[in-house]
């Protein structure tokens, strides 16, 4: 299944899950009430399947981590 190919990180864990990643990471910032958010879920599903081993997506709720999305003006 696609959503077992992606990443939930969190302010804690997003240097050792994005910055020293193995391979590139395309980072989804995302919050429950956000309407787009939804709709892109499953087109990320895709991704997430059709570059298995070569890309990496990581999805980050923004209403429960402030500081990283602050930090690249989220």
């Amino acid at each position: 299944m696609a959503s077992e190919l992606i990443k939930h990180t969190t302010d804690a864990t997003f240097e050792v899950d994005v910055l020293q990643a193995a391979k590139p990471v395309l980072v989804d910032y995302w919050a429950e009430w956000c309407g787009p958010c939804k709709m892109i879920a499953p087109i990320l599903d895709e991704v997430a399947t059709g570059y298995e081993g070569r890309l990496q997506i990581a999805k980050m709720n923004v209403d429960e981590n402030r500081d990283i999305p602050a930090k690249f003006g989220i």
